[in-house]
């Protein structure tokens, strides 16, 4: 119940004084390593229930709470809406009294509601509080089954678009048409639905392609006619408020949408190619991504190494791995760690990814100059506790990050390298001096993302010896051990993955790595010293998650 507002379900608990500040920390854990919402938390450790809670949200909120939903509303509410925008909203109507229309709503939270269907239905909305799973059966009740038309009929649809676009206006009067607002509204939903990472509108010479980027891994779906292409990407401009005119430089910008209920916010990129845009949807769905160190399945001596890091006065700890191995989650993970009343987080971003409560955030702009080092030189007159930049991508951000870390301040960043210990040739190279590094390093944490073995269809087998031997391990380590693999089902779309596991390797800087540091010592010196400090290398991870059944041998291959 109320899965992406757990904060502020905290607050509220707070407020109404249902729980003490005691109880709340420890229910707060208990959220974040379950994964299940502060709502739910509370109600299973008895402290309260449900009905008690949508009263406190309710008063919070000052409106009406509803302890039972309205059967039947009645022909003269429920038709001052359409089925399918209740079924996008989550909404039922139960009054409509001094011009002001009173909607039951999924998630009261979603100012969005009120702002788009008070624009849609031209009248004053308020929202009023109930039972969110009583609200979804009532809306399936009143307004029958959501009738999102298939793929298939949708493609059918497009004989009825004019097909031929020659000016600006042609294009846009094409994107308006109701075909393609339902088009793309229906890929929005499926890659929501689907857990995709990334929508991609891809236009070639022949074809228009459209794939969903689900666990790290492309999936295609059923593309539309090539010539409708322009309208579909001038549509996903428009709801981004981009310029369709523009076609001949990148652009960026968000879109912010309600679907089924929950408001998803999605980042915007078009790249001009030589058939048209190319635009790339980046899916932010906060239900999706639990912010916590107990959700990202790391060991516990890893944990505690990243609180201990994070909770020092000051240092430098960096998070390292290619683009898409999940840096950002981890650092966010661990300014939840920190991220209380009496710690002032700046964040320098490229661009905000998630909006945290309680955190500064700084959107890079690079045009007006606003820049890594720019915004952290302006940082350190800010008074903070504890910063983050995005990326250290030059040397000029690399000295400032050393410069806040002396003077006092915990600097988290991310790198691009392959593996910790390459963490510390890739600053030298930039031009950091050894002796600020040794002085101003605290750990160096490298991960990858692996895609999870699904469950549904995990299947054990006799891996081929070749294979094997390609893990690079002794014979008797692997004795007696169990090997798994996804035979493929409707669950994992075939693939025989569902899911991610993260592989982690920290390497913690103790006095003896200062001093190799210090000395320009090789990568590998380096790396061998960690490990006789107590690392585990990315690889050895790898295989505790191939005989946990978390993952597949050619998976840790891939990505170690």
């Amino acid at each position: 119940m109320f899965d992406d507002h757990s904060d502020v379900i905290r607050d509220i608990a707070l407020e109404a004084g249902l729980v003490t500040p005691a109880q709340a920390e420890e229910i707060w854990e208990s959220h974040a390593t379950t994964g299940k919402s502060f709502c739910d938390s509370l109600v299973d450790a008895g402290l309260a229930d449900r009905p008690t809670i949508l009263q406190a949200v309710a008063d919070h909120m000052q409106v009406q709470y509803y302890s039972a939903v309205p059967a039947d509303p009645g022909e003269a509410l429920t038709k001052l809406l359409k089925a399918p925008q209740a079924h996008k909203y989550v909404v039922l109507p139960v009054a409509d009294e001094a011009g002001k229309l009173t909607l039951l709503a999924k998630d009261p939270f979603n100012a969005s509601v009120i702002s788009e269907l008070s624009f849609i239905l031209q009248r004053d909305i308020e929202l009023a509080v109930a039972d969110p799973a009583q609200v979804e059966a009532a809306v399936t009740r009143v307004y029958g089954e959501p009738t999102s038309s298939s793929m298939e009929e949708l493609l059918g649809e497009f004989g009825e678009v004019d097909a031929v676009a020659v000016t600006d206006e042609d294009v846009t009067k094409q994107a308006s048409q109701a075909p393609i607002i339902r088009f793309v509204d229906l890929v929005l939903q499926e890659g929501v639905k689907a857990k995709a990472s990334d929508i991609h509108f891809e236009p070639f010479e022949h074809e228009f392609r459209i794939r969903l980027r689900i666990d790290g891994s492309l999936y295609e779906m059923a593309p539309p006619p090539k010539n409708l292409a322009s309208a579909v990407i001038a549509r996903v401009k428009v709801l981004s408020s981009l310029n369709i005119a523009e076609r001949r430089v990148p652009q960026d910008g968000r879109i912010k949408t309600t679907i089924s209920g929950r408001q998803i916010d999605l980042r915007v990129s078009t790249l001009p190619t030589q058939f048209g845009e190319s635009v790339v949807l980046r899916i932010l769905d906060k239900t999706v991504v639990n912010l916590s160190l107990e959700a990202l399945s790391m060991q516990d001596d890893i944990k505690e190494g990243i609180r201990a890091m994070v909770g020092r006065p000051n240092g430098i700890f960096i998070v390292t791995g290619p683009t898409g191995s999940g840096k950002t989650t981890t650092l966010y993970s661990a300014l939840r760690e920190v991220n209380t009343e009496d710690v002032k987080i700046l964040t320098a971003e490229d661009p905000v990814e998630y909006e945290v409560e309680g955190i500064m955030q700084v959107p890079i702009n690079h045009q007006v100059g606003l820049t890594f080092a720019a915004a952290l030189r302006s940082f350190l007159r800010q008074d903070p506790d504890t910063i983050m930049v995005g990326e250290i991508r030059d040397l000029e951000t690399a000295q400032i990050a050393v410069q806040a870390s002396l003077t006092g301040h915990v600097v988290l960043s991310t790198l691009h390298t392959n593996d910790a210990p390459g963490a510390v040739t890739r600053l030298i190279d930039m031009g950091l001096e050894p002796f600020l590094i040794s002085a101003s390093l605290e750990g160096v944490l490298a991960q990858r993302l692996l895609r999870r073995v699904c469950k549904t269809c995990r299947t054990a087998y006799e891996p081929d010896k070749d294979v094997v031997n390609m893990l690079d391990v002794d014979a008797l380590e692997i004795a007696n051990k169990k090997f798994y693999y996804g035979k493929g089902c409707a669950d994992c779309n075939r693939s025989g993955y569902k899911g991610r596991q993260g592989l982690f390797e920290l390497m913690t800087i103790n006095d003896q790595l200062r001093s190799l540091i210090t000395q320009k010592a090789p990568t590998l010196v380096i790396k061998q010293k960690a490990i006789e400090s107590g690392m585990r290398p990315l690889r050895e991870d790898g295989l505790r998650c191939i005989f946990d059944g978390h993952t597949s041998i050619e998976e840790v291959l891939k990505y170690t």
